[in-house]
């Protein structure tokens, strides 16, 4: 079954090569992408955690600005190379990484990646049809083989609690607060997200023990004890020695920065941080 949802995974990959997705972003935008191509290429054949690393040290010191994806009233490919949340920040870096990777990389290619990243299946077709919640953009790109969740292999546990922090915060969203038909399809979502059972997860306790297991350049999200909400934040492993610190969009630091914490510190100095997903890049 997984096979054959590759299979149309790549027969969608392919049409969306064809048929440029309907996509917001500035001229400046196609301008640092052109930029990137030509930083990227000495690593482009380089390993994988390599050409993860060069790709995002490329945009260090950009901006960090909140909710980049919420400027359009219909939803579309978003594209925001000069400024980052946190998750557009990760899924920039991968999409980067797998255009660069290809023999003619192109914009178009990145268009494509970029949405195979952000959006169940692939395929945009309204709010809901964006992954939302760290655990379903893990699981989702799992079943693409874009990324594999590692927390159990690490000696994780799983996260049984239900998520639903979305449907009971909808004044939180612009989408949310006055549609309601949006409102239902996160809600049903949702519902498909529970029934999964849960997801892997490394308890806090655990991460400093593990931390020389965890692997450079791998997306890390960290989980919370907010009622219904999986993680509050994510980011890549950063790993410099014998220290694991993570690189992210902060929020605190406005920009994108090498975190001066190690994960197990950042972790355990807040409160609300039960522990990390980790999942390996493909």
């Amino acid at each position: 079954m997984k096979s054959i949802y590759m299979i149309l995974c790549m027969f969608l990959a392919a049409g969306l090569l064809s048929a440029q997705p309907k996509t917001f972003l500035t001229p400046e935008d196609r301008l640092i992408f052109d930029q990137y191509l030509s930083y990227i290429g000495p690593y482009r054949h380089h390993s994988t955690d390599t050409l993860l690393e060069k790709t995002a040290t490329f945009f260090l010191g950009k901006p960090y600005v909140a909710n980049t994806l919420e400027i359009t009233d219909e939803e579309m490919l978003v594209v925001n190379l000069r400024a980052f949340d946190c998750t557009t920040f990760v899924e920039t870096v991968i999409a980067l990484t797998r255009t660069a990777r290809q023999e003619n990389p192109s914009f178009d290619t990145f268009l494509a990646e970029l949405q195979m990243i952000r959006y169940r299946n692939g395929a945009i077709n309204g709010y809901a049809s964006r992954l939302h919640y760290t655990s379903d953009w893990v699981y989702d790109n799992e079943q693409k083989g874009r990324v594999k969740n590692i927390s159990a292999a690490l000696g994780g546990t799983i996260e049984e609690e239900s998520i639903h922090f979305m449907s009971t915060h909808r004044d939180a969203y612009t989408h949310l607060k006055t549609d309601d038909a949006a409102l239902q399809e996160i809600v049903s979502m949702e519902k498909e997200i529970n029934q999964r059972g849960g997801f892997a997860y490394l308890p806090k306790a655990k991460i400093a023990s593990v931390a020389g297991r965890i692997p450079h350049m791998a997306m890390i999200g960290f989980t919370t004890g907010i009622n219904g909400l999986d993680t509050s934040h994510m980011g890549f492993t950063w790993r410099k020695a014998d220290r694991l610190t993570f690189i992210h969009a902060s929020s605190a630091k406005n920009r994108v920065v090498i975190d001066e914490k190690t994960v197990s510190n950042y972790c355990g100095g807040q409160q609300s941080c039960t522990g990390i997903l980790v999942a390996e890049i493909r």
